[in-house]
């Protein structure tokens, strides 16, 4: 019989071990050379009975094929879930209705004397656009005169409370021929749907309430300020808002040269079936800026420092200029 130590030294991997380290030598035998099932459930290898369990897999044990199939199936779906609410996700922030300025800010100057300022954007699909532009609000005093013996005085008055002193309409088609008047009155598109409240209305009954409301508007109109939709206007031609592929559109806003300045509100409504599906609001500024700018702000903010710096300037100028006419 061969020595039993003999079977320890033959080999290469074997001759590392000897007699008195056969429970290393199965520990490691079990770790790494065990059955597959034993791996597999941190069980000790089917050849090495009675040997220690893998101490590693018995912490991490490895799945069975059945489990592994199954982990798989569940991370597909997850997959295919996440796919689709991202997709879900991103059709819902695909706005109805986009649309911007060219510019946001107007300036003016000693040299302004009225502007363009272009409006564009692009619709998900076929309607009807409409543009309206609402300038800062402020209170207006509308005055009727009347004839007193030969000479013309005023007489009523009506203050209008916190209206815009700038207001213009523009649509692809006029706006009755898409929508109902109870639509327009409630957004306020059109002049005839815009709010103009009377300062102590009651003291006044409906018919002198309506000419007022007409003189303010037709006022308004000769000045520039108001217009649109076939009403008059500063700029012929743009009250309209060019559609392209039903998709795309662009207008023209003009601004005259007595523009208020403040800040303005331009609203772009998308209609279909009559009703409003989308909106989107984009400010404007317009300011006066430079030298004109410094005076504008002096006079109204400083009045009595203005009027009297107004008249020495007037004497001095007139006092220069008569010695300069005694001289010649």
């Amino acid at each position: 019989m061969a020595d039993p130590a003999s079977r320890w030294r033959s080999g290469d991997r074997g001759s590392r071990w000897g007699p008195g380290n056969r429970g290393l030598a199965i520990w490691r035998a079990a770790l790494f050379t065990g059955g597959d099932r034993g791996r597999r459930q941190g069980r000790p290898s089917p050849g090495l009975e009675g040997s220690m369990p893998n101490p590693v897999l018995a912490l991490f044990p490895v799945p069975s094929p059945g489990r592994r199939r199954l982990a798989r199936r569940a991370a597909g779906v997850c997959a295919l879930a996440t796919f689709l609410l991202g997709g879900l996700a991103a059709q819902a922030q695909v706005q109805p209705l986009v649309a911007d300025l060219s510019k946001h800010l107007v300036a003016i100057t000693t040299a302004f004397s009225g502007t363009d300022v272009l409006l564009f954007g692009a619709t998900d699909g076929p309607g009807d656009v409409v543009m309206v532009v609402r300038g800062p609000r402020d209170s207006h005093v509308v005055r009727r005169k009347d004839k007193l013996g030969i000479i013309w005085a005023n007489q009523e008055s009506v203050v209008f409370d916190e209206v815009p002193t700038f207001y213009r309409v523009a649509s692809n088609r006029p706006l009755e021929s898409f929508t109902t008047p109870a639509v327009l009155s409630r957004h306020q598109i059109g002049t005839a749907y815009l709010a103009l409240p009377v300062r102590d209305a009651d003291f006044y009954d409906a018919p002198t309430r309506a000419v007022f409301r007409d003189a303010f508007l037709r006022l308004k109109r000769q000045q520039g300020l108001y217009g649109g939709m076939g009403e008059d206007s500063a700029a012929p031609g743009d009250d309209r808002i060019a559609l392209l592929d039903n998709r795309l559109f662009r207008a023209n806003l003009y601004f005259p040269a007595n523009v208020p300045v403040g800040s303005y509100i331009v609203e772009v409504y998308l209609f279909r079936d009559g009703e409003v599906v989308s909106a989107e609001i984009t400010p404007l500024v317009i300011s006066k800026i430079g030298i004109g700018a410094e005076i504008f702000d002096f006079a109204k903010h400083r009045a009595l420092a203005y009027g009297v710096a107004a008249v020495i300037v007037a004497i001095a100028a007139g006092w220069l200029a008569g010695v300069a006419f005694r001289k010649a």
